[in-house]
């Protein structure tokens, strides 16, 4: 009998168990395809943490990942406060603009119900039924609604350092052993990520600390007024050569200093101090011009330190009748800005001379340029303007209609803008010296 007439007639369609053995086999190939595609998420999402070194970039890269692997469509991180019994950090992930505008002024959770559970029992959490589980004390207003859990514990040298959340598989089916096991596995690199970053952000603070004692504190140039910014580079452990001087000399003249060792680390910190201090001494006993301070710093380098190549300007400003008079000499450093009340903003544009270290022989000439009353004048490294993908010519237009824009400010308001908006990458530390002169006698 044809099959087609045995089933028309009623018969029961027969089933080999071929066929059985079929289906198991394509579902276990479907279950190893899946299993080989989370795995290459987990490795993925492993070595981009490994890389990131910014800890607030990486927590979120951490809840990102983890929802990525088991298609959860919310996840967050917690992390434990110095006690470690409350949170007190919360990374939500997922929630779209109209459920975070319907949490706003609701406070982040601190650690009870379910997240405390987790908290003082880190081991894996896996809930179907978030609203029926005991330990549930329920969701503020607001709160999108969850009703599946899995939680981790993330723990850094034997210590719970945090917890990974994550709610609502995106097919609607409960998390499984297997999703605890690959976000298990995500906790682990996670841990050696979250050490690193921590580790390096320690030392990037100790080291823009070991900077700053470096740097003067400005004295009080009357009837001048100075403000300076010292700001490390974006790299964790990024020690930079920028500095900046000011000093108070005989006949009312004030000497401002901006320079650079190249470098980073801390050879070229100490170097920047070393050229620093030689560079006070000279200017203290032969002031003579900032050419000739120049010269005799770069041969006595030359003597006594390693041939690190330094950029640096001497400005030396003096009171000159009703006005002032700048007079300044730049070995390879980038030029002084001014912004005189009334005018376009302009650089005092010389050609440098060569930076310090490179052949002491050569001579170095200054230049002098008369200061109105309430003149600005604005010093800077090349941290400032430099960026990768611009030229060096585009950051100093943006910063001198970045400055211009804002002359009008006190001059430590002046500086601390300028260094918080600079058209730079970031990759490179800086230093910014804003010295002005006092207004016009009617100005008051």
């Amino acid at each position: 009998m044809d099959p087609e007439e045995g089933r028309a007639a009623g018969h029961p369609e027969v089933r080999l168990p071929l066929d059985d053995d079929l289906r198991r086999i394509g579902e276990k190939l479907t279950e190893l395809g899946q299993a080989q595609e989370k795995l290459q998420i987990l490795l993925t999402a492993m070595l981009a943490l490994s890389r990131e070194t910014e800890l607030s970039v990486l927590l979120r890269r951490i809840v990102t990942s983890a929802m990525a692997l088991v298609r959860a469509r919310y996840g967050a991180m917690g992390v434990l406060g110095e006690d470690g019994e409350w949170l007190s950090r919360f990374i939500p992930e997922g929630l779209n603009s109209e459920e975070l505008a319907d949490l706003e002024g609701v406070e982040l959770p601190r650690g009870r119900g379910l997240l405390g559970k987790l908290i003082q029992d880190p081991e894996p959490l896996r809930v179907q039924d978030i609203a029926g589980h005991p330990a549930a004390a329920g969701f503020p207003p607001g709160h999108p609604p969850m009703k599946t859990l899995l939680g981790v514990a993330v723990i850094v040298q034997g210590r719970v350092y945090g917890n990974l959340y994550l709610s609502e598989r995106l097919d609607g089916q409960p998390f499984d052993s297997h999703d605890e096991d690959v976000v298990v596995a995500l906790a682990g690199a996670a841990a050696v990520a979250i050490e690193k970053a921590s580790l390096y952000e320690r030392v990037r603070s100790e080291a823009e600390r070991f900077q700053r004692l470096l740097l003067p504190q400005l004295p009080d140039p009357w009837p001048l007024t100075a403000a300076a910014v010292y700001r490390p580079a974006a790299k964790p452990n990024h020690l930079g050569g920028d500095w900046y001087d000011v000093l108070v000399l005989p006949d009312g003249i004030c000497a401002a200093v901006i320079g650079d060792v190249s470098g980073h680390d801390l050879t070229a910190a100490a170097a920047m101090s070393q050229t620093r201090n030689m560079l006070r001494a000279l200017l203290c006993t032969q002031p003579a011009s900032p050419s000739a301070v120049l010269t005799q710093l770069d041969f006595t380098l030359k003597t006594v330190s390693a041939d690190l190549v330094t950029t640096v300007l001497v400005a030396l400003i003096e009171p000159h009748g009703d006005a002032w008079t700048v007079r300044w000499s730049s070995a390879g450093h980038p030029p002084p800005l001014l912004l005189a009340p009334g005018e376009p903003a302009r650089y005092l544009d010389i050609e440098p001379c060569l930076p310090l270290g490179v052949e002491p022989d050569r001579p170095r000439h200054d230049r002098t340029h008369v200061l109105p009353a309430g003149a600005t004048v604005v010093f800077f490294t090349d941290g400032l303007i430099e960026h990768h993908h611009m030229p060096i010519d585009a950051g100093l237009r943006t910063l001198a209609d970045l400055a211009s824009a804002h002359a009008a400010l006190p001059v430590d308001e002046l500086c601390r803008l300028l260094a918080d908006d600079h058209p730079s990458d970031g990759r490179d530390d800086l230093a910014v010296l804003v010295v002005r002169t006092p207004p016009a006698a009617h100005e008051g």
